[in-house]
């Protein structure tokens, strides 16, 4: 029964994913109109509700929704993505460092690990950006991989303290394995697995998070679009137009629901504590 649960969330998670990564890669062929041009019957084309000639509506200006909703996921889908696989690397590379070799190296990035966790996210998030003359995807990139390889660290350095007192890893060592050799043969592919996990959910956590720092005006700039940007435009109509805001925000949280359905079926494959279960 539960091997059933999770090989649906699994399915359920990657045809999530799967159908809005299709849709983002391909925004330039399935958008119906280009996101940016503002008609020139803006009175006319303005604020209509979805139908045949617009199926999301249009916003303010007249822009297609639909269009704005493909591409704009390509933002978030790069954001989500791309920050977690620097944030996986620098949390990896330190979880393992402070697992392997323990002692003050453990002491000194654990309690540097520490001092990040007690800050709220989102607040340090904007503190961060703040501090550059302009804001913009780039900069949100950076705050966010700052802050987000900390619960990798963590989870490897945990595992890694583990692994490493195991008898095949104790007899490489006897056999005079260099350390550097030892950790990427027999240390590290033994925490691949919650380290994948860990990392398919940060996904879903930087997608919101790039969404909540676009809606506060501190991500994407015009002309990017971002779920979060479209969000914030559409705020203002949300009594009038909903449609404006409603889209990009089910857009949204559709596909940070498929990522961490994916996140939760490969957890139920790769530990094998939740296979027994």
């Amino acid at each position: 029964m539960a091997a059933d649960r999770g090989r649906g969330r699994l399915v359920a998670g990657a045809g999530l994913v799967g159908l809005f990564a299709a849709g983002t890669l391909l925004a330039p062929w399935l958008a119906p109109a280009d996101p940016t041009q503002v008609p020139a019957s803006l009175t006319q084309m303005m604020l209509r509700p979805p139908g045949p000639g617009s199926l999301f509506g249009t916003d303010a200006l007249g822009r297609d929704l639909l269009s704005r909703v493909l591409h704009g996921g390509r933002v978030s889908l790069a954001i989500g993505i791309g920050v977690e696989a620097v944030a996986a690397a620098i949390g990896v590379s330190l979880g393992l460092l402070a697992g392997y070799y323990g002692g003050w190296r453990d002491g000194a990035l654990m309690r540097f690990t520490d001092v990040v966790m007690a800050f709220p996210s989102l607040i340090l998030a904007i503190g961060l950006i703040a501090v550059f003359e302009r804001p913009g995807l780039d900069k949100v990139a950076v705050v966010l991989v700052a802050l987000g390889w900390t619960t990798i660290a963590r989870v490897v350095r945990g595992e890694v303290l583990s692994v490493k007192e195991r008898e095949y890893v104790q007899a490489a060592r006897a056999l005079g394995t260099p350390d550097v050799l030892l950790m990427a043969r027999h240390v590290l592919p033994n925490v691949a697995g919650p380290v994948i996990v860990t990392a398919t959910i940060g996904v879903g956590s930087n997608m919101v998070a790039e969404a909540g720092l676009s809606f506060l005006g501190l991500g994407a700039q015009a002309p990017t679009i971002s779920w979060g940007s479209m969000l914030a435009e559409g705020q203002t109509f949300l009594a009038s137009a909903p449609w404006v805001a409603v889209f990009p925000g089910l857009a949204l949280m559709l596909a940070v629901l498929g990522v961490n359905l994916l996140g939760d079926g490969l957890r139920d494959r790769l530990d094998p504590r939740f296979r027994r279960g």
